[in-house]
């Protein structure tokens, strides 16, 4: 099943321009469009059968109300957006064509699909049901398909939360007036790893915002860590380590780490699923 073109809409950067070389390894022709260069709206609906849209968040649901109405209705309409149920919904809204939402879970610098974790959101989907995990797992990815819901509040932990801590890390660091070059010269390996994830989240700045922000379950995790803040600044103001240890060793607290190569699927809902203890 690959004389068929696919079209990238933004595939001139990040995620989308790492998916050009893939699909076109794979046997496929790739039409790459961005805002200045490639084919037109027009041109790329009517000759791909598949479509992918791959640009800013913000971007996203303008530019799925542009090419929704041009695809044909036995076409695949896909996006790559780190949120779903907004995009899902848009693509089943303005567009005839049967329609999977996708996100890859990795970003653009990973040199190989192999080992990657992808997620697929089946909307209204019946011929195209089964290429896009075909491929993905036939180069060696991981492929979970979910609900765009399901999907939205574990980002809310995955994304949300991580890079919520980057940020506050950050911040913290620079209100704190250390000097770097002291700081490096007193690095752990693991504090290095850390400060890593913390530029890296500081050079993107307006997407991170947006993950974070435009998540319709961010607020309950932020609840969660407010209260779990309040709840340490407490015992390490009252030098309470008796406390403090026995609130990281309670039933739950520990969170079995490790759960992510043994018993994710056991604990997420936990996380997503459940309101947490006062």
């Amino acid at each position: 099943m690959k004389n068929f073109e696919i079209g990238i809409i933004g595939g001139t950067g990040g995620i989308g321009r790492w998916f050009d070389p893939f699909f076109k390894g794979a046997g496929y022709t790739v039409h790459v469009t961005g805002r200045h260069s490639g084919m037109s709206l027009d041109d790329l609906a009517r000759t791909c059968p598949v479509v992918i849209v791959s640009v800013p968040i913000e971007a996203t649901l303008e530019v799925i109300a542009e090419i929704g109405p041009k695809m044909k209705k036995y076409s695949l309409l896909m996006d790559f957006t780190s949120l779903k149920e907004e995009p899902v919904q848009a693509m089943l809204h303005h567009s005839s064509s049967e329609v999977m939402g996708c996100h890859p879970l990795f970003g653009p610098d990973v040199p190989s699909i192999t080992d990657q974790n992808i997620i697929l959101c089946p909307a209204r989907v019946d011929a195209w049901k089964e290429w896009p995990k075909e491929i993905f797992e036939g180069s060696g990815a991981r492929v979970t398909e979910t609900t765009p819901k399901r999907h939205d509040e574990i980002m809310a932990v995955v994304q949300g939360l991580n890079h919520f801590n980057a940020m506050m890390m950050g911040l913290t660091l620079r209100d704190a007036g250390m000097d770097n070059g002291e700081i490096e010269r007193f690095s752990t390996p693991n504090f290095t790893s850390r400060l890593a994830i913390v530029e890296k989240t500081f050079k993107t700045p307006r997407l991170h915002s947006e993950i974070i922000i435009r998540n319709p379950d961010i607020a309950n995790i932020l609840d969660l860590y407010e209260e779990n803040l309040s709840q340490l600044k407490r015992l390490i103001r009252e030098g309470d380590i008796e406390g403090m240890t026995a609130l990281l060793t309670e039933e739950g607290s520990s969170m079995e780490f490790g759960y992510f190569n043994h018993h994710s699927q056991a604990v997420m809902p936990k996380v997503c699923g459940t309101r947490w203890r006062k």
